[in-house]
């Protein structure tokens, strides 16, 4: 019974997080509708980006490019930045357990966001909710405020004097940073550092997108070569192997 009472808690939390991701992260979508118009999209190509691309960093990325660069740069940028929702996939998956119509329902859904709050939690009903509120909740909402910016556009002024460009950076910066805490040890802080210096370095000097796959490089290499110790186990993943399972 106890155990019940804590999956349900748990649970509940990860919708409340998914619930506050997404308002924050659909909000920044008026900064992405009001700048595509400002590009020179008019509104049904701006809401077709959001609907079908729906990546944020990608779309953002198309409309910086479209206009210097043309389509084909545009496109190829978007593109390259794009890759990282496809290695989000082999570390969901399998905590979803998605089959039928809701594997590419799923697919679409694999954003920033949803994973990070999927992997926030242990394997089971938690991270099932957070990912599914978290996508549909950033879907509804990101379209909902690309359409309000499209439409208001110029009335809107600079997005960025609400704060609204740091918003959709400052909710994935919250999940992220707990997971750099004690329980998780010195390897995710070891991962995060280096990927923040590779990035870093790299943006100046080379086309948007490679700086975040070489970053996600930088993870996946270090999870090749370093095992991860004892202290770099959540309590909760522990209590999971010895119960013999993650739900």
């Amino acid at each position: 019974m106890r155990a019940v009472a804590r999956r349900d808690d748990e649970t509940r939390a990860a919708v409340r997080q998914a619930v506050s991701v997404s308002v924050a992260t659909g909000l920044y979508g008026v900064s992405f509708g009001a700048l595509s118009v400002a590009a020179g999209l008019d509104l049904a190509q701006t809401m077709a980006l959001s609907l079908l691309m729906f990546s944020g960093g990608s779309q953002f990325a198309f409309i910086g490019v479209v206009g210097a660069g043309g389509p084909g740069a545009a496109i190829a940028t978007a593109g390259l930045l794009g890759v990282r929702n496809g290695l989000y996939g082999p570390q969901v998956a399998p905590l979803l357990g998605a089959h039928g119509w809701r594997r590419p329902l799923a697919a679409h859904l694999t954003i920033d966001e949803s994973t990070a709050v999927a992997t926030a939690h242990r394997a089971g009903p938690a991270a099932r909710a957070g990912f599914w509120w978290t996508g549909a909740g950033v879907f509804v909402l990101w379209n909902a405020f690309t359409l309000v910016g499209a439409l208001l556009g110029d009335a809107l002024g600079d997005p960025r004097r609400y704060g609204l460009d740091a918003a959709a950076a400052a909710a994935f910066l919250a999940l992220v940073w707990p997971r750099l805490g004690g329980a998780t040890g010195r390897l995710a802080r070891l991962v995060a550092g280096a990927a923040v210096v590779v990035a870093l370095a790299l943006t100046p000097v080379v086309p948007p997108g490679v700086p975040v796959l070489s970053a996600a490089a930088v993870a996946i290499l270090v999870g090749m070569l370093v095992r991860p110790g004892p202290d770099d186990v959540a309590p909760d993943d522990e209590e999971a192997r010895a119960s013999g399972g993650g739900s």
